[in-house]
């Protein structure tokens, strides 16, 4: 059975989204389960894809990958990368050999939208917000300049004040562009720069801008190094206070599958990897190697730079940011796993950054110049709206215009979406496929003589990573190791080993990678049992790997 093809043309709203998982789930109900993992903050259901073959056993024991998006609500292509590598997860189950072993051998959860509820209120108003509708850090509105669609053309721009103060000048080269006032320029017709909106309580004279009501940052609210508003704003009550986050984090603590993931955010066109709150220093050196790895493998698929969030990606160059998912969910749970910042207009348009976030702070007019032209070209014009005059109720006669936000700057137009979304699924199976895969290497029975046989299996790790993950997995204690058990009839008498019993975990090839010397076989393991039995008693014995898998082994005596 076969679904639609992926619809680019627009991003989903949360009823398209439920119809396009039922369909899914409906089409390939052997590869797809969608389970209901949580209500959001105003009751929306919250949802995970479960993809995997069942014929070829149960998803919970399989190596597990994590997909996540659109955490802020506002950042949808997120949710359109996670939606389009379902898509193609069941649509080419069976062509793809990638695929079909992926989904032979591991399962992939995908949770296609965290921000329910924000995401909603951004696709279906013009508002902008980080992620819940939920009030906070106060419940009442605030005094100031809030967002609002004054001249009533279903959008929120910018506005702009002819003030002998203002900062911003019209640059001669393009009308549409505004470039900085010179610090000893006078004399000109200057700007003053501000979001359209209104202002709450205005007494005719100053004011601020508004704090939003909104203020929610789902990306602040989990446990690792979590800091309280005063220090973090955005972070919740508590950590996990939320119950978007507070499901996600019930899931993966009950679902022990996982070695890696990927978090779909926007923008920047790069790959961000832990620390975002520490230097690389406090990574065990390990890691930090198979971080590398995986982010040049990422660079070579996706074409974007992988970078530590701590040296290369701060907001502020004397703050770092506290409470978020990657942070949590490498140190708590030792996965490797990235924040994909989705898409970048500058880039697009050819503009080399030095700093990502400087440039957003200041870029030489030069930059705007490229970008205008970019989008006269790529968009026929349609990401910026020229500036109109309006006779604003409050502060009189204002230009609005500006770029498009929503549509050019946060979130990638619809035609360069089947290029980013391609690439950047064969990134996430990449990754999802370097996990470790727990095999039977051998399985031997010899006979002794008197119906005693001595009983040998062999396990290998056929993976790129450890049976444990991760050096920090080890530290944290975070994954049991390989517990085999053997089955046998009451008439079969056990000599010698145990019927429970574990196995130290193995090596995959990540210890390898950057290392042409020798270290053994140490991605093999084996054990030995001793017992009396008569032929054609059968024997079952189970290797349990938490993160690797689970594989039997059915033994008839000869």
């Amino acid at each position: 059975m076969t679904v639609s093809p992926f619809d680019f043309s627009h991003y989903f709203t949360y009823q398209e989204i439920d119809q396009f998982l039922q369909q899914l789930q409906t089409s390939y109900g052997s590869l797809l389960t969608v389970q209901t993992i949580g209500q959001s903050y105003a009751g929306r259901d919250i949802w995970v894809a479960i993809a995997t073959n069942q014929a070829t056993g149960d998803y919970r024991n399989k190596p597990g990958y994590w997909i996540d998006a659109n955490t802020h609500a506002g950042e949808v292509t997120g949710s359109a990368v996670a939606l389009y590598c379902l898509h193609q997860l069941m649509t080419k189950y069976g062509e793809d050999a990638q695929i079909t072993h992926l989904l032979d051998h591991y399962t992939v959860y995908v949770l296609p939208r965290l921000a329910m509820d924000g995401a909603e209120k951004y696709l279906t108003t013009p508002y902008l917000l980080r992620s819940s509708v939920r009030p906070y850090p106060y419940p009442e509105e605030r005094d100031g300049l809030y967002p609002e669609d004054v001249n009533g053309d279903g959008l929120i721009l910018q506005m702009r004040l002819l003030d002998p103060c203002g900062a911003w000048k019209i640059s001669d080269q393009d009308p549409r562009v505004m470039i900085g006032r010179s610090p000893e320029e006078f004399g000109g017709e200057y700007y003053t720069l501000l979001p359209e909106g209104l202002v709450r309580n205005y007494d005719g004279y100053e004011f601020d801008l508004a704090p939003t009501q909104e203020g929610l940052d789902f990306n602040r609210n989990y446990p690792h190094q979590w800091a309280p508003e005063g220090q973090q704003q955005g972070a919740g009550d508590f950590p996990f206070s939320e119950p978007e986050t507070r499901a996600e984090a019930e899931f993966w603590q009950q679902h022990r599958n996982i070695n890696g993931f990927i978090s779909y955010h926007t923008y920047s066109a790069v790959i961000l990897r832990p620390y975002a709150s520490q230097a690389d220093e406090n990574l065990p050196v390990e890691d930090l190697e198979v971080y590398k790895i995986l982010g040049q493998k990422g660079k070579e698929l996706t074409g974007y730079n992988c970078i530590s969030a701590y040296h290369d990606f701060r907001y502020h160059p004397k703050e770092v940011i506290y409470g978020v998912m990657d942070d949590y969910a490498y140190d708590h749970y030792g996965w490797f796993g990235f924040t994909v910042e989705l898409w970048d207009a500058p880039t697009a348009a050819g503009i080399e950054k030095e700093d990502l976030i400087e440039w957003f702070r200041w870029h030489p007019p030069e930059d705007d110049y490229k970008l205008m032209q970019w989008n006269d070209q790529a968009l026929s014009g349609e990401g910026f709206v020229h500036w109109q005059p309006f006779d604003h109720p409050q502060l009189g006669k204002v230009e609005i215009g500006g770029w498009s936000f929503k549509t050019m700057w946060q979130n990638a137009p619809a035609q360069f979406l089947p290029e980013l979304c391609e690439q950047q699924f064969r990134f996430a199976i990449t990754h999802a496929l370097m996990a470790p895969r727990l095999a039977v290497a051998k399985a031997e029975i010899t006979a002794q003589g008197e119906n005693i046989y001595q009983i040998t299996v062999q396990w290998e790790n056929q993976g790129f990573l450890p049976t444990y993950t991760s050096q920090k997995a080890l530290e944290r204690k975070a994954v049991r190791p390989i517990q085999v058990t053997l089955k046998k009839t009451d008439s079969v008498t056990l000599i010698t080993g145990k019927i429970h019993q574990e196995l130290p975990h193995l090596e995959g090839r990540s210890n390898k990678a950057k290392s042409s010397l020798a270290n053994g076989i140490d991605y093999r393991r084996h054990l030995i049992w001793v017992i009396r039995g008569n032929p054609g008693e059968k024997l079952t014995i189970t290797a349990q790997a938490e993160r690797a898998g689970t594989v039997k082994v059915e033994l008839t005596l000869p």
